[in-house]
């Protein structure tokens, strides 16, 4: 069995690593060679964002080496490409000022890196037109762009009492994102990824020719692991920890798939967390590994404001306009618990004249028993009757423990 990349987002150290690896290659390959040049994806926390742009620098870097065995190997150029990458794990952004003096700081770093002498008395927003021009006028290949969790600045400061700092560091991005388009003619390929898709109005006004490809059936499973994924490439490590539970593999996988499976953004496509699957397998017992890693105090909060029980949560209807965006000023709860895997599609139902209609619930028992715990922790016994929950009846197994509908 190949060693178990878990909290690896570094597609280089996986690989030389001899770490197991799921090939997306062929998912990524469609990604950027459909002739398209500017992309926004967005997708829950730990869902293998930063991997997928660590991947993409690579490729993009003509690292043809490190890509042997995987289908991509023999199917590009590798003509290799400047790359600017941008971490937002990586910029302090507790305050505007902080934001901007960090900001300033990698972009100097990655001129540095890529042979540009940018000028010291530079504002963040020019020194990034003059990264990207530099770097263009360089190479004719042209300058790719990845952003990581481009959004962290503004939604580390949403549940603040005083959202004075989201608001602010929400202008700095805006000005600071608006450079890309009128770089156009130096640039290959734009990324931006996230969690939330905050409106376009609001940060992304000037960028408006971003394809968001967070809900394309074309990239429904370019992130996450499919069923048949989990069984091909994990066959050792079920096998393994079916024998040391004494069950059957068939018996295994079905438990597996109703605490695990069940995120989907196209209604037919479902996926496992990578981050739970690859904890379960090391540690071999179901737990909540995903939820444990971050503590939505306050989507819980959120929850408590708007007024909604446990229940309106297991099956929601919505249509296209909940999935557009969130706005500071503006929360809508059900878009913020899709945006952030709390909540995910079923099913949906279409229609050639009218305007589709989703169905969305909780993705699987981890998410759902997790969600729930933390918020009847939440409520008072007087604000439990208030939402209808006899205080009495406090076990979180009368509302969390029956198996979510077959995601098959």
């Amino acid at each position: 069995m190949k060693k178990l990349p878990i909290g690896m987002q570094t597609f280089r150290h996986l690989i030389e690593g001899d770490y197991l690896y799921i090939d997306k290659t062929k998912e990524i390959y469609e990604f950027f060679a459909g002739g398209g040049k500017y992309y926004f994806l967005s997708r829950p926390r730990r869902f293998g964002k930063s991997l997928l742009v660590s991947t993409l620098k690579e490729i993009f870097s003509g690292n043809k080496k490190l890509f042997q065995g995987l289908w991509i190997h023999d199917k590009i150029d590798w003509k290799p490409s400047p790359v600017i990458h941008i971490d937002f794990l990586q910029i302090n952004s507790k305050t505007p000022e902080k934001l901007e003096k960090s900001l300033g700081k990698i972009l100097r770093t990655s001129g540095n890196a890529l042979g540009i002498n940018l000028d010291p008395k530079s504002d963040y927003k020019d020194l990034f037109r003059e990264l990207i021009v530099g770097v263009g006028r360089k190479n004719k290949n042209g300058v790719v762009i990845l952003v990581d969790e481009y959004d962290k600045p503004i939604i580390d400061h949403v549940g603040a009492a005083d959202k004075k700092t989201a608001k602010e560091n929400r202008k700095i991005l805006k000005n600071f994102y608006s450079t890309i388009k009128g770089s156009d003619e130096h640039l290959r390929f734009v990324l931006l990824t996230g969690v939330s898709k905050f409106s376009k109005v609001s940060v992304f006004s000037d960028l408006n020719n971003l394809r968001d490809i967070t809900m394309s059936l074309d990239f429904a499973t370019l992130m996450g692991y499919t069923d048949s994924e989990l069984q091909h490439y994990f066959a050792a490590h079920i096998k393994t920890m079916a024998d040391n539970l004494g069950v059957h593999r068939d018996k295994l996988l079905e438990k597996i798939r109703c605490w695990y499976n069940g995120y989907s953004w196209d209604g037919k496509n479902f996926l496992y967390n990578p981050l739970s699957i690859l904890n379960l397998f090391a540690e071999r017992r179901f737990e909540n590994y995903w939820f444990s890693t971050g503590t939505p105090s306050f989507l819980i909060n959120l929850t408590k404001e708007k007024n909604f029980s446990p229940e309106e949560f297991e099956s929601t209807e919505a249509d296209n306009s909940i999935f557009e965006s969130f706005d500071i000023e503006n929360m809508e709860l059900v878009s913020l618990l899709f945006q952030t895997g709390y909540l995910t599609i079923k099913g949906k139902k279409e229609s050639f004249d009218e305007e589709t209609l989703y169905y969305l619930s909780y993705p699987n028992k981890e998410v759902r028993e997790s969600f729930l715990k933390h918020l009847l922790k939440g409520y008072s016994e007087k604000e439990l009757v208030g939402v209808g929950i006899d205080p009495k009846e406090r076990n979180i197994k009368e509302y969390a423990v029956e198996p979510l509908p077959s995601s098959k």
